[in-house]
């Protein structure tokens, strides 16, 4: 059975929306850190970017830093974004909470531009450099960058 010309070109992208929210394994999460890491810093947790305001492998603001801080339910200062386990958690928590049904992909958008970062043209750029780091593969989802 055919569907017809129309189904494809309405329905399609209703497909694609769906398959990219669909639930993201947590191995591909931490993959994504990963990633992250490379990306922003080479893996370095003494890493200090943007004029001394982003610390450690993921390149933390304190704002960011506070929020994830506030998921964890621990005070823990910004300087200990250097702490690769502390970060690790923190920028998790964060990516869980404001990724919640996005893809892993908007969920880098995510970490590179906030809470709504996924939705910020200006992301764009470092969705493809998470894309092209290649260790994502697997949990990636039909999308359009």
């Amino acid at each position: 059975m055919k569907l017809p010309a129309f189904c494809l070109v309405v329905l399609m992208p209703t497909w694609v929306a769906v398959a990219s929210a669909a639930a993201v394994n947590p191995n591909d999460v931490e993959r994504l850190l990963d990633a992250i890491a490379r990306i922003e810093s080479h893996g370095n947790p003494n890493a200090v970017g943007d004029g001394g305001r982003a610390l450690g492998a993921y390149q933390i603001h304190r704002a960011y830093w506070e929020e994830g801080t506030e998921l964890l339910g621990v005070n823990w200062p910004h300087r200990d974004a250097t702490d690769p386990k502390k970060a690790r958690r923190v920028v998790k928590a964060y990516l869980l909470h404001y990724g919640q049904g996005k893809s892993l992909l908007e969920m880098a958008r995510i970490h590179n531009g906030g809470p709504r970062g996924d939705k910020k043209k200006a992301t764009l750029p470092y969705a493809r450099k998470i894309l092209a780091d290649g260790s994502l593969s697997s949990g990636l989802h039909a999308q359009r960058l």
